[in-house]
């Protein structure tokens, strides 16, 4: 079964669980898994239309989905999975 990192984020949705074991062999079915493990997670993994959002970064290894295949990327039982969501904010410091 493939490995899935969970964000701190996203671990109250998890029961605080920061890995999860999937049986998936792309990532739209490792996030589909997840959703039915985790209902709540749904909201934050897709949007309205099913997609992954674009402010969500998701890794198979080292590699970013959207270097590869993206949702359609292939994934193996050895496979781990991170899920970033992207960090915004910080204030701008004006310039001397």
């Amino acid at each position: 079964m493939a490995t899935v990192i969970v964000p701190t984020p996203l671990r109250k949705f998890t029961g605080n669980a920061s890995r999860v074991q999937v049986s998936a062999t792309t990532v739209s079915d490792v996030v589909s898994e997840l959703t039915l493990q985790y209902p709540e997670l749904k909201r934050h993994l897709r949007t309205p239309d099913g997609k992954i959002p674009s402010f969500i970064n998701i890794f198979v290894g080292d590699d970013d989905i959207r270097a590869l295949q993206q949702e359609q990327t292939p994934v193996q039982a050895t496979s781990v999975i991170s899920i970033v969501p992207a960090i915004a904010g910080g204030i701008d410091q004006p310039k001397a």
